[in-house]
């Protein structure tokens, strides 16, 4: 899921110029990935009290309603690793912390979708 959530990211970056523009472009890559990597522990975290596939429809219905608070979790997190880390700027970590929302839903969603068809198709 990781590599799925990567390409997310930088599909997800590269369709946002204001944000893509502030990345230091030597270090676009690593910080891809680091945003990656937090989203990935995030959506895991709060799937984890969820089993099977009604668990994992239910907690992507879930996470489709409250992605906003899924994104302020990751969002402490990640800003705190990205200056670190990095040594970004507030106003980089805070345009990138900005897009989370969005990233994650799209994310979501597109995973949502994917799972009611395949269980559509199994049927």
């Amino acid at each position: 899921m990781l590599d799925q959530i990567l390409d997310f990211v930088k599909e997800h970056m590269h369709n946002n110029p204001e944000v893509a523009s502030v990345i230091p472009a030597d270090q676009q890559d690593e910080i891809h990935r680091e945003i990656a990597t937090h989203i990935n522990n995030g959506l895991q975290n709060q799937a984890s009290s969820q089993s099977g596939l009604g668990g994992v429809l239910s907690t992507l219905s879930h996470i489709l309603g409250s992605g906003a608070d899924i994104a302020s979790a990751i969002e402490g997190g990640l800003v705190n690793s990205l200056a670190s880390k990095f040594g970004l700027s507030p106003m980089i970590t805070g345009a990138i912390a900005g897009t989370l929302p969005g990233l994650i839903n799209k994310f979501v969603q597109s995973k949502s979708n994917s799972t009611q068809n395949n269980v559509v198709r199994g049927s």
